[in-house]
Formats: structure tokens, C-alpha cells, sequence
């Protein structure tokens, strides 16, 4: 009999008994979206739970970062990272911005502060980076560069919900940071996401720009796009709120399981916890030296996928790899050296409250064996 397959991750569901008196008020207000009773409080709950000061939400993540860029008006060049979800350029492409690609620390995988300098050009006007697995990037070191040149600073925060650094939220970094709530992510609504802005004059803009441009009934002001949450997406969240820490321990306790069982596997290596962050464990990627393990990243991933374990190469191919970026300049082959060796050797391991201890170690024994 062929053991019960483990998926990369499992998404987190509100209690349907908490979610349905949520939906009949809804049903009975017949109020499924623009700003209803259950997004205003989301909104809210969300900028409590995160501390910051002001959120907008989102359909998605992808529809926030879009709209990010054009609030701040960004044109020319943005100086980003080829080791993301093709999300983070994607945005720039449709905004006819061209991404530049920047290589990544080889210790947490971010944006390498100290190879931005030398890709910034009189078209550059923003860097945009990814706390790539939630884990923060070099922010002061960013912040100092971007204010040296007169940059703007877009934070990819799609996978850093809820992560602190020295007791405050890293979403409080930057001119603008985005989150996504997808339903693969630490926290969903199924769909959805967020800005994360930091004055009131700067979250109306964005509210208009989520809503065609809208000011007022007859006043447009921009031309903006459609991308607001709908009600339902809001109950949802605001149930989810209730239940985000728990959620995140259980996280913490299978990640450290992982950390001490894979610990004496030679050839195989993790990313170890940063002193003074508050993680929220989304990912466990792990990294294969094929010399050392005696298979490749490919070979293990193929091996347990036949163990039924379908783990997760993120990020593989890079960015820059796809066709639609691969001609650019920056994303020749050998300017990324840390990003190209990271994207041969990475697996995320599945990670999800639900993982259980029969499960979790059927992962562990296929990559011992």
C-alpha cells in the first residue's frame, strides 16, 4: 500500500461553525465588497496584530505590488533579486520598469547590500527587496544606500507575516512593504494581501489606486485598477487572526525538529535562526552539496517524491532564467554566482501546522537513508 503523500504545505482553515454566522450576516446585508463591515475591522485587526500604522488590503499580493509602484510613481529602474516568486518582477514588467538583478547573501539569500552600489545607473529610482523565507533582509544597510542615492525602497514581505526584529515588525522598514495572504502562506484569506504604508496621506492614494482611481462618486484621480478584498476574504482573515500564533508555534516545533535530526546528515545544511528575529517559520529549505551527500538536489528531490513527499525547489529556475528575462544584461550567466549555486542546491521541506510526527519522520528517514 503507497503511503499517504505529504504536500510542501497544507493551508490553515478558520473553524467552519466561526466562519458561517460570519457569511449569514453577510448574506443578509447583501454587502460583498468596497470597505463593508468585516473589511474595516480586518484592516484594523491586522495593523494591531503587526504593529503598524496603516494597512490596505488587497485581492492578492501581486495586485499590491503593482499598485505599490505605481503609488510611489517609480519608472526607469529597480534594482531587485533573480531568488523570488517570478511575483516580484512580474510587477516591475507591468509597470514598464526594468529589473535589474542584483546577486543574494550567501547566509539568509537576500539582496547583497554590498553589490547594490554598483548596478545603480541615472534610471535607477528604487530597490526593491524580498525577506526571502521571512527572513529580514540587511535593512539598515539598504536604508542607508537608498538615502545616499535618492532611492525609493519597495519591501517583497509575501513571506515575512508577523516577523519582528529587536521587538518591532520589519514591515515598518522601507517606504512601502507588501504581504501576500495566498493560500500557501503562513497567513491566508485564501487570496489576498496588503500594503504596509506609514502615513495617512499615502494610504489614501492607495486606496484610491485599489479602486479604479476613485475619490468620490463622480471624481477619478488616477487611473487606478481593480483590487480590493471582498467581504468574505475579510471575515475569513479577521477568524484567522485568532488563531496566527498557534499556528506559528506548531511551525516553530517541526522546524526544530528538522534542525536537530538533519543536523548530522553530511552534505546537507540549513539556514540557522537569527539572534533578536521573531520567525514565523514558512518555509524549511535545506541545501544539498552533491559531493558530500552523494546525490544531487535534483536526484533527492526526485527520491522523495517517489517516497510520495513532494517537496519544493524555491528558487529554481531563477528569475533570470525565464525567457522573459534572461536577455537582460544583469541576468547573463556568472553576475549571480551566489543566486545560481543556491537555485541548484535548494529544497524546501513541507512545513504546516498539521505535519504530524508519523509524517515528519518518514521525511527525515528518506533523507537519512
Amino acid at each position: 500500500m503507497k503511503e499517504k503523500k505529504i504536500l510542501v504545505t497544507q493551508p490553515v482553515l478558520p473553524a467552519l461553525d466561526d466562519f458561517i454566522p460570519m457569511l449569514e450576516e453577510i448574506w443578509d446585508s447583501k454587502w460583498l465588497t468596497n470597505n463593508g463591515k468585516f473589511h474595516q475591522e480586518f484592516e484594523k485587526g491586522l495593523a494591531e496584530y503587526l504593529g503598524v500604522p496603516y494597512v490596505s488590503l488587497f485581492s492578492n499580493g501581486t495586485l499590491a505590488l503593482v499598485t505599490a509602484l505605481q503609488c510611489l510613481r517609480i519608472t526607469g529602474e529597480v534594482i531587485t533579486t533573480p531568488y523570488s516568486f517570478v511575483a516580484t518582477t512580474h510587477s516591475l514588467r507591468w509597470n514598464n520598469i526594468k529589473p535589474v538583478f542584483c546577486d543574494i547573501e550567501p547566509d539568509y539569500l537576500n539582496l547583497d547590500p554590498d553589490k547594490i552600489e554598483a548596478l545603480i545607473t541615472p534610471r535607477t529610482t528604487a530597490i526593491m527587496p524580498v525577506h526571502v523565507y521571512g527572513n529580514p533582509c540587511y535593512l539598515k544597510r539598504i536604508e542607508e544606500i537608498a538615502d545616499n542615492y535618492g532611492l525609493k525602497v519597495i519591501y517583497d514581505a509575501a513571506h515575512a507575516f508577523g516577523v519582528k526584529q529587536d521587538g518591532e515588525s520589519i514591515l515598518n522598514y522601507g517606504d512601502l512593504s507588501i504581504l501576500s495572504f495566498h493560500a500557501t502562506k503562513v497567513f491566508n484569506t485564501i487570496e489576498g494581501g496588503a500594503i504596509i504604508s506609514h502615513d495617512a496621506k499615502t494610504k489614501k492614494r492607495i486606496d484610491n489606486l485599489k479602486n479604479f482611481g476613485f475619490v468620490d462618486e463622480t471624481t477619478v484621480v488616477a487611473p487606478g485598477i481593480n483590487a480590493k478584498m471582498n467581504e468574505l476574504q475579510a471575515a475569513y482573515g479577521t477568524l484567522q487572526l485568532k488563531t496566527i500564533d498557534d499556528s506559528i508555534q506548531k511551525r516553530k516545533e517541526i522546524a526544530h525538529i528538522y534542525s536537530q535530526q538533519l543536523n548530522i546528515i553530511e552534505g546537507l545544511s540549513f539556514l540557522e535562526e537569527i539572534e533578536g528575529v521573531v520567525h514565523n517559520y514558512a518555509y524549511y529549505p535545506i541545501f544539498i552539496d552533491k559531493d558530500k551527500y552523494g546525490m544531487t538536489r535534483d536526484e533527492v528531490y526526485e527520491k522523495l517524491k517517489k517516497n510520495n513527499i513532494f517537496a519544493r525547489r524555491y528558487f529554481y529556475p531563477l528569475i533570470s532564467q525565464f525567457p522573459s528575462y534572461k536577455g537582460l544584461e544583469s541576468a547573463k550567466k556568472g553576475r549571480l554566482p551566489v543566486a545560481e549555486r543556491v537555485a541548484d542546491e535548494v529544497i524546501c521541506l513541507p512545513i504546516y501546522p498539521d505535519l504530524g510526527k508519523e509524517e515528519l519522520g518518514r521525511i527525515i528517514e528518506c533523507l537519512k537513508k
